[in-house]
């Protein structure tokens, strides 16, 4: 984990927040565009070849220079969401297709070697696509070329999110907060917490989750796996929003605010609640970028239920490149569309609830969560592996 090393600390969160609260208006974002890609290059050199940093910092810059061109309705937005889009298939999903293409990994002969990912190329993809779209739209202003490099390369969220809206960042970074005392206390406060997340829950829990794997559910008690199961399930909660509470807290101590990412998720009482409280960043984006351009809510029942399918089917294809990650993707789709057609059956009928049927919602609610994280974690034939034992004995 980045966020938890000395060298994201002091090489380059405190020397940058300190550089940006003292640099003069007009270069406070070049700041951030120093630090943000030192921070690329520094935290990529381990795991990319050299060439590979330097090509991505050269996208970009490229994608940079072309959002300036960027106009309500025009072509060029697009051209710079096709993009986006192209070399995000290219590093993380290449391997991926050519693999089920070619029969196996094994006999894959156009397989990527070694690691070919760059650093949060994710988050900072779907940053460049809302832009872009935001701009067609006419719904985000072209701001100046120092303001969008400091936004794509900010580096507190570049690895784990939260995904950001150019339109709510840049007034923020025009017009930080000067209140030291409080943004400092607020901000540290904030990183505290989500590193007493990481080691003194998250970690502690790899104990039971390092057992989600081929050679030990075969042999393992009936009643420890949904133990395991359920360990991963608050483990992966404390890993990811102790990530967000990092980059929030970071962002603090530049005077900016990102986005809130987790808002108590495991305590909703549908699927659709808990979507709205699980990676809120990446739940908002889809619905704009995804589900309301397929039609959204405003068809038919059916084309609905398939729209959410595929909302979500991304989803789980952005969180990963493996069939897992699609399994997972259509499971909490099909949650989803059984949650919204159960409830337009319901309609007007449904009388307030009370306190059993509370607790019965939040129950099965968090059961299907749990069990889809079975997808998230392991391989497809290790899930079915494990389900087929968890229920079948």
């Amino acid at each position: 984990m980045i966020f938890n090393s000395f060298s994201y600390f002091f090489l380059f969160l405190l020397p940058a927040a300190l550089l940006f609260r003292w640099a003069k208006p007009d270069l406070k974002p070049w700041v951030l565009v120093f630090f943000g890609a030192a921070f690329f290059v520094f935290f990529s050199v381990t795991q990319l070849a050299g060439w590979i940093a330097a090509g991505c910092l050269v996208f970009f810059l490229w994608e940079s220079v072309l959002s300036r061109i960027y106009q309500p309705g025009s072509s060029w937005c697009w051209l710079g969401v096709g993009v986006a889009v192209l070399l995000l298939g290219i590093f993380k999903y290449w391997n991926f297709v050519t693999g089920l293409m070619m029969g196996g990994p094994a006999t894959n002969t156009l397989h990527w070697p070694g690691q070919f990912l760059p650093l949060g190329i994710s988050f900072f993809t779907f940053e460049f696509i809302h832009y872009a779209v935001d701009r067609y739209k006419g719904r985000a202003e072209r701001g100046r070329f120092g303001e969008y490099l400091a936004f794509i390369l900010f580096f507190p969220t570049m690895v784990a999110g939260p995904i950001k809206r150019y339109q709510d960042f840049e007034p923020n970074l025009r017009a930080p907060s000067t209140n030291w005392a409080l943004d400092w206390r607020m901000g540290f406060t904030r990183i505290f917490a989500g590193l007493a997340k990481k080691f003194a829950i998250a970690d502690l829990l790899t104990a039971l989750t390092d057992h989600l794997n081929a050679r030990d559910i075969p042999h393992a008690e009936r009643w420890i796996l949904p133990v395991w199961l359920l360990a991963y399930g608050l483990k992966i909660y404390m890993d990811f929003s102790a990530y967000s509470d990092i980059a929030i807290g970071s962002a603090r101590l530049f005077g900016l605010k990102v986005p809130e990412n987790f808002d108590w998720p495991y305590l909703q009482t549908n699927i659709t609640k808990f979507w709205q409280h699980w990676h809120i960043s990446l739940s908002k984006w889809l619905t704009d970028y995804v589900y309301i351009p397929l039609g959204g809510s405003r068809v038919a029942p059916p084309r609905i239920y398939l729209n959410l399918m595929l909302t979500m089917l991304v989803s789980g294809l952005w969180h990963g490149a493996g069939l897992n990650f699609i399994a997972w993707g259509l499971w909490h789709g099909a949650l989803l569309a059984i949650h919204r057609a159960w409830n337009q059956r319901a309609g007007a009928k449904t009388a307030a609830p009370g306190r059993v049927r509370v607790v019965a919602s939040w129950a099965l609610t968090m059961a299907c969560v749990n069990l889809g994280w079975a997808f998230f974690v392991m391989d497809l034939p290790t899930a079915t592996l494990f389900l087929r034992r968890l229920f079948l004995g």
